[in-house]
């Protein structure tokens, strides 16, 4: 027997997006029910993206920590050769999941939200039938909002399955692969292919731009390249995939010619699409935006009352966005006056070295006049050699209109610069010009004074250089 719910407010999918518009909706005193379509509460980043793929980068640096002291050592530190037991670190990686399953659910029924766990699949705009293990459970609402998130893209001459791979089963192997291709040099094959080279396998990247992170400017992407080749990373740029079997990927090099790699996995890591099939979407009206769904500066649909959030409503396709939009139209649903307008969604590569980039950079600007262009080393930041985040070509970069000096734009390129990201997207948010970080005295000795030190400069006088 079909049970049957009606709810003020209806979310599909509890990614980042859809459990952050939950509990906002909850303490707002609205009537919520979420649909936890199977990825499990916190979705995609939190259980097979942003919050493993981190616990496993961060154990490939520590095994290379020690990889470096053994031997001649490092920092006159020496120590025996280490092991690594992939297993044992993915069990800790799990672990550290299920507890933030577990605080996501706390919230969520502190909220009062109620969870469904099943598949849904809409019959109109405001009606959804959602197979549960107890049987079918039919929910109509007063609103809905859809927060269905991505998936990886799978080639058709490379389909998911057995050695070919995408990053959720990259982060859940039970062994580190002796040879490892990656296709696609984008920041998700980079990361994986990064912390898998520090852990001992041999890797090989596949990508079809003439050089990795195309979406990137090449000055910051040159550290990257520089410690690809520094620790013998195999790379194609400007190559093709083929297909895969008998342990040999087949490519087509830059200048036209078949290669084999051997490799004893695949990681496929071309891209994600909004999930838009399987869950009705076609029968609820709404307009679509090439593969996203079209939303305005409410995250409003062309169906009234539908709302979308996240990964389905284009890019970037962060899960910070997603938060940001699920907590905007919890508060329109509320009756409050919002907007989502953001000023810069900063986003960061977790490579090695990380690379940070906030509102606009020198593509966005090329042949303009008008702007003032500032750069400080890391390497004249005391803490940064410190910590041996000196050596790499890592610095800080900023972007500002030269006739009232407002920032237009931050990057960064080093070790631990992620942590420099929020500094820069609130300077950017709250409208700073170079004198505001200028005049913000920066804790010593930090990384942050490298943002310091590069506001100086465009003014004219940095003191370190």
């Amino acid at each position: 027997m079909t049970q049957t719910l009606k709810t003020k407010v209806l979310i599909i999918g509890a990614g980042t997006g859809g459990y952050v518009a939950g509990i906002r909706c909850g303490q707002l005193g609205l009537d919520t029910v979420l649909v936890d379509g199977g990825d499990g509460l916190g979705g995609t980043c939190l259980n097979v993206g942003c919050i493993p793929s981190k616990a496993i980068i961060h154990a490939a640096g520590k095994f290379e920590t020690v990889a470096k002291a053994a031997g001649d050592g490092t920092l006159g530190i020496t120590a025996s050769s280490p092991a690594i037991d992939l297993g044992q670190t993915v069990a800790w990686k799990d672990g550290i999941v299920r507890k933030l399953n577990a605080g996501v659910a706390a919230l969520l029924k502190k909220a009062k939200v109620k969870v469904i766990k099943g598949w849904a699949t809409f019959e109109d705009a405001k009606t959804c039938r959602v197979e549960t293990a107890d049987g079918p459970v039919t929910i109509s609402a007063e609103h809905v909002i859809l927060a269905t998130g991505s998936e990886p893209v799978e080639l058709p001459f490379l389909p998911f399955g057995g050695d070919v791979i995408s990053s959720t089963e990259a982060l859940s192997l039970d062994a580190v692969p002796n040879r490892l291709v990656v296709v696609g040099g984008g920041y998700i094959g980079l990361e994986l292919g990064i912390a898998y080279r520090k852990l001992g396998a041999r890797v090989a990247i596949v990508e079809m731009a003439d050089r990795i992170l195309p979406l990137y400017d090449k000055a910051l992407t040159d550290p990257v390249m520089k410690w690809l080749t520094d620790h013998g990373v195999e790379l194609h740029l400007g190559a093709r995939a083929g297909g895969f079997g008998d342990g040999k990927l087949s490519i087509t090099t830059k200048d036209g010619e078949p290669l084999q790699l051997d490799a004893d996995k695949v990681l496929v890591t071309v891209g994600r699409r909004p999930r838009t099939q399987g869950w009705g979407l076609e029968n609820m009206g709404v307009a679509m935006a090439g593969p996203f769904v079209k939303v305005d500066d409410r995250c409003a649909t062309s169906m009234r009352n539908v709302w979308a959030v996240g990964d389905l409503t284009g890019e970037p396709m962060l899960a910070h966005k997603g938060s940001a939009q699920g907590e905007v139209v919890a508060e329109i649903i509320a009756g409050h006056d919002k907007r989502f307008d953001p000023v810069t969604i900063a986003a960061v590569c977790f490579t090695e070295p990380e690379i940070v980039s906030a509102g606009l950079g020198p593509l966005d600007v090329a042949g303009r006049d008008d702007v003032i262009t500032a750069v400080f080393p890391l390497a004249a930041i005391g803490r940064a050699l410190a910590i041996e985040a000196g050596e790499d070509g890592g610095f800080v970069r900023v972007l500002a209109s030269k006739s009232d000096h407002r920032l237009l734009g931050v990057q960064a390129v080093g070790q631990h610069v992620a942590e420099l990201s929020n500094s820069f997207a609130q300077m950017l948010e709250m409208g700073a010009v170079l004198e505001d970080v200028a005049g913000v005295i920066h804790v010593h000795p930090t990384l942050g004074e490298a943002f310091h030190e590069a506001s100086l400069r465009a003014l004219g006088h940095a003191i370190h250089i």
